[in-house]
Protein backbone atom coordinates (compact mmCIF):
# COMPACT_ATOMS: atom_id res chain seq x y z
CA UNK A 1 0.00 0.00 0.00
CA UNK A 2 1.10 3.27 -1.07
CA UNK A 3 1.27 6.62 1.61
CA UNK A 4 1.01 9.83 -0.01
CA UNK A 5 4.37 11.47 -0.62
CA UNK A 6 2.39 14.95 -1.49
CA UNK A 7 0.73 15.03 1.69
CA UNK A 8 4.14 14.42 3.97
CA UNK A 9 5.66 17.25 1.86
CA UNK A 10 2.96 19.38 2.34
CA UNK A 11 2.65 18.69 6.20
CA UNK A 12 6.23 19.33 6.48
CA UNK A 13 6.38 22.86 4.70
CA UNK A 14 3.39 23.87 6.88
CA UNK A 15 5.71 23.28 9.81
CA UNK A 16 8.61 25.11 8.56
CA UNK A 17 8.51 27.83 10.50
CA UNK A 18 7.81 25.77 13.65
CA UNK A 19 11.13 23.92 13.14
CA UNK A 20 13.26 27.28 12.65
CA UNK A 21 12.02 28.81 16.01
CA UNK A 22 11.87 25.36 17.81
CA UNK A 23 14.77 23.45 16.77
CA UNK A 24 16.86 25.80 14.70
CA UNK A 25 16.64 23.91 11.89
CA UNK A 26 15.47 24.82 7.87
CA UNK A 27 14.23 22.14 6.29
CA UNK A 28 15.61 21.56 2.82
CA UNK A 29 13.91 19.12 1.35
CA UNK A 30 12.77 15.15 1.19
CA UNK A 31 14.76 12.59 -0.38
CA UNK A 32 15.08 8.70 -1.22
CA UNK A 33 11.86 6.72 -1.40
CA UNK A 34 9.42 9.27 -0.67
CA UNK A 35 10.97 11.63 -3.11
CA UNK A 36 11.10 8.86 -5.71
CA UNK A 37 7.39 7.80 -5.34
CA UNK A 38 8.44 4.87 -3.79
CA UNK A 39 7.31 5.08 -0.60
CA UNK A 40 4.98 2.20 1.16
CA UNK A 41 3.47 2.71 4.72
CA UNK A 42 6.35 1.36 6.43
CA UNK A 43 8.89 3.70 4.40
CA UNK A 44 10.73 6.29 6.61
CA UNK A 45 11.11 9.49 5.61
CA UNK A 46 14.42 10.76 4.53
CA UNK A 47 14.97 14.59 5.76
CA UNK A 48 18.11 17.04 4.66
CA UNK A 49 18.00 19.93 6.73
CA UNK A 50 20.52 22.52 7.67
CA UNK A 51 21.03 24.13 10.99
CA UNK A 52 21.38 27.31 12.17
CA UNK A 53 24.74 28.37 14.21
CA UNK A 54 24.46 27.23 17.65
CA UNK A 55 22.10 24.44 17.02
CA UNK A 56 22.97 21.68 19.06
CA UNK A 57 22.78 17.44 19.01
CA UNK A 58 19.78 18.08 21.00
CA UNK A 59 18.15 20.16 18.31
CA UNK A 60 18.64 17.36 15.96
CA UNK A 61 17.15 14.55 17.99
CA UNK A 62 14.56 16.86 19.12
CA UNK A 63 13.73 17.80 15.54
CA UNK A 64 13.29 14.16 14.78
CA UNK A 65 11.00 13.36 17.68
CA UNK A 66 8.85 15.70 16.79
CA UNK A 67 8.52 15.26 13.07
CA UNK A 68 8.07 11.49 13.58
CA UNK A 69 4.77 13.23 16.13
CA UNK A 70 3.97 14.90 13.55
CA UNK A 71 3.86 12.91 10.61
CA UNK A 72 3.05 9.64 12.09
CA UNK A 73 6.35 8.14 10.46
CA UNK A 74 9.49 7.01 10.63
CA UNK A 75 12.31 9.91 9.91
CA UNK A 76 15.72 9.88 9.25
CA UNK A 77 17.11 13.89 9.50
CA UNK A 78 20.32 14.28 7.69
CA UNK A 79 22.41 17.69 8.59
CA UNK A 80 23.18 19.45 5.57
CA UNK A 81 26.83 19.47 6.78
CA UNK A 82 27.31 16.14 7.81
CA UNK A 83 26.26 14.49 4.31
CA UNK A 84 29.09 12.13 3.19
CA UNK A 85 30.87 13.06 0.06
CA UNK A 86 30.29 9.34 -1.47
CA UNK A 87 26.58 9.72 -0.53
CA UNK A 88 26.25 13.38 -1.87
CA UNK A 89 25.27 13.51 -5.52
CA UNK A 90 22.45 10.60 -4.80
CA UNK A 91 20.77 12.65 -2.09
CA UNK A 92 21.03 15.84 -4.15
CA UNK A 93 19.54 13.83 -7.04
CA UNK A 94 16.49 12.79 -5.45
CA UNK A 95 15.85 15.86 -3.63
CA UNK A 96 12.33 17.44 -3.61
CA UNK A 97 12.32 20.87 -1.66
CA UNK A 98 10.15 21.41 0.77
Amino acid sequence: MKDNAEQTLEQLRNLQSILEQLYKARLKGVFGSYARGEQHTGSDVDILVEFQEGATLFDLVNLQYFLEEQLAKKVDIVSERAVRPEIKSSIYNDLVLV
